[in-house]
């Protein structure tokens, strides 16, 4: 079994082609192949953006745990449990167990989401900073918090977790570059456009959700004049 797992991460970290002057492994491959399909179900609302987001889940831990990103190889775990939850609130979560409607956040829960961004950046970066050879911890930890808090909301459809996404991005390319992950560099600049028109669409779905609520709410019945 050990021959065999060893013989699965030389394959995984094979080299498949070249972009940019810059080797591209198998493990990228399947990353980028994965990710991209997941991101563009996510954006059209199926569901079964969450099954392929667990396999590109499972192809990024191997992937960063060789690239020495710990932080984001650890989130691939969590991202693989949250797409198990996901995949169950998507379908179950609405009322009376329905499927979820596509909804927005209210102020409270902005509070509550910054306060949990703030101390988990804190201490993600002091354990990354302290317990591991990280050479990029403050990168690394905004990514993980970003990212963790934007895959709870998508499991729980709320359009915002587009924003969360996108700052995602923006700090996970440079970083990618970095550490001579190119073709997954590149795969974010994809996701990133993604974003932008997942943001675009969950607004819609959402603005009609609310419409098809409102034209649900019972009227109230208009009293008769009393005959005189």
């Amino acid at each position: 079994m050990e021959q065999l797992i060893d013989t699965f991460f030389a394959l995984f970290a094979a080299p498949a082609f070249t972009v940019f002057g810059a080797s591209t492994t198998w493990g990228e491959v399947l990353g980028f192949g994965s990710g991209a399909l997941c991101v563009w179900l996510v954006v059209k609302v199926s569901v079964w953006n969450w099954p392929v987001g667990i396999a590109n889940s499972l192809f990024f831990f191997v992937l960063f745990v060789q690239a020495g990103l710990f932080a984001a190889a650890v989130l691939q775990v969590v991202f693989a449990a949250l797409g198990v939850f996901g995949l169950w609130s998507w379908l179950h979560g609405g009322q009376r167990r329905t499927q979820l409607p596509v909804t927005r956040v209210n102020a409270r829960d902005w509070i509550g989401l910054g306060l949990i961004g703030v101390a988990g950046f804190g201490i993600i970066t002091w354990f990354l900073a302290a317990h591991t050879s990280s050479t990029v911890p403050e990168a690394d930890a905004a990514t993980t918090v970003l990212s963790l808090l934007a895959t709870w909301l998508q499991a729980r459809k709320k359009v915002e977790c587009w924003w969360l996404w996108i700052a995602a991005d923006v700090i996970y390319i440079p970083l990618y570059l970095y550490k001579g992950l190119t073709l997954t560099a590149i795969l974010y600049v994809g996701f990133l456009a993604l974003c932008i028109f997942g943001l675009r669409a969950w607004r819609r779905e959402a603005a009609q959700a609310t419409q098809v609520e409102a034209n649900a709410l019972p009227t109230e019945p208009v009293e008769k004049e009393a005959l005189a």
